[in-house]
């Protein structure tokens, strides 16, 4: 028997539980994997809440490190003893031990640890697709990143700037806009006291965006829109503040013929293919020292409760995990 953080009805933190859970058989194409670190992102809020509802009794988490105990039969790729991550795939990674399909799974270089690749995986591959794929941005791009100071914000202001971008960026506070400022943010725009599509088009002396990248949701949806220049692209890929109402189409031509998207991580790496060239381009990155993983907050496992507090009332910046 090992332990794992459960489900057994959709709410508040306090819904999640610390329990005794058997790994079962291994099943042909499935490994073994035994967590050294767990990822904690906004969606599994979003789980546990019932906003993207599950199956329930259900695991929670999405991505984690450790290293391969077992494998299936039909498995030859993977191996025990090996090193892994991974991001997607069935929920579930709130757990010491688990097995999952051994196609989800990378292998990790010798330069990256455990918790930095479970800090990594989904927010890294997020902003791989977001940079590279979603709108491949160009050097002299002037881009629009919402929430800035949060784990994929400064991935993405790293990157981007490491692509030869602009990046504006918003945050809550000072001291989020000192560290985005740090990680390659040209112009933190503090929305709690400033109208940020104000200073958006101040900055781009009145031209807009080309693309805006808003994970925060209801609050911020339509400013984004404003952000962007005629025939920009907002991308909507978080609903940190509640879902985005519905859209009344003809307001993309109003604003300049818009281009609107909704994309999500699991399907630009539902082929593994698509993930392994994510995952390796992100790898390559890091390694190059181009984009920093900032480990900041670190909980107990089975405090998992607290982390989704901290994470919901944005008191977290960069990336949280999750030690078993």
């Amino acid at each position: 028997m090992t332990h794992a953080i459960r489900i057994h009805e959709t709410g508040g933190p306090e819904v999640l539980r610390w329990e005794e859970v058997g790994v079962g058989e291994t099943a042909p194409n499935e490994a073994m994997v035994r967590h050294a670190a767990v990822g904690l992102n906004f969606i599994d809020i979003y789980h546990r809440s019932g906003l993207y509802p599950l199956p329930l009794p259900s695991g929670l988490g999405l991505e984690g490190a450790g290293v391969v105990e077992a494998v299936g039969s039909a498995v030859t790729d993977i191996k025990p003893g090996d090193r892994v991550a991974y991001a997607g795939g069935p929920p579930g990674a709130y757990a010491e031990v688990r097995n999952l399909p051994a196609d989800r799974l990378v292998k990790l270089p010798d330069s990256i640890d455990f918790k930095t690749a479970a800090a990594m995986m989904l927010q890294g591959m997020t902003a791989q697709y977001l940079l590279r794929r979603t709108f491949r941005v160009q050097a002299n791009d002037t881009i629009l990143i919402q929430a800035a100071a949060g784990g994929v914000g400064l991935i993405v202001c790293q990157w981007a700037k490491a692509l030869g971008a602009t990046v504006i960026g918003t945050v809550s506070s000072d001291a989020k806009a000192a560290l985005a400022k740090a990680h390659g943010c040209d112009h933190p725009i503090i929305y709690t006291r400033e109208d940020f599509v104000a200073r958006v088009k101040e900055i781009t002396h009145g031209a807009g965006v080309p693309v805006a990248y808003d994970s925060i949701g209801k609050d911020t949806f339509t400013g984004s829109l404003d952000c962007l220049r005629p025939l920009g692209m907002m991308v909507t890929f978080g609903n940190a503040s509640g879902p985005v109402p519905p859209v009344d189409t003809l307001e993309l031509s109003k604003r300049g013929s818009l281009f609107l998207t909704r994309p999500t991580l699991f399907t630009y790496i539902a082929g593994r293919a698509d993930l392994l060239a994510a995952a390796q381009e992100l790898f390559d990155v890091v390694a190059s020292g181009k984009v920093r993983i900032e480990v900041n907050q670190t909980y107990a496992l089975k405090d998992a409760a607290q982390a989704h507090i901290d994470l919901a009332a944005r008191r977290t910046t960069g990336s949280s995990v999750l030690l078993p």
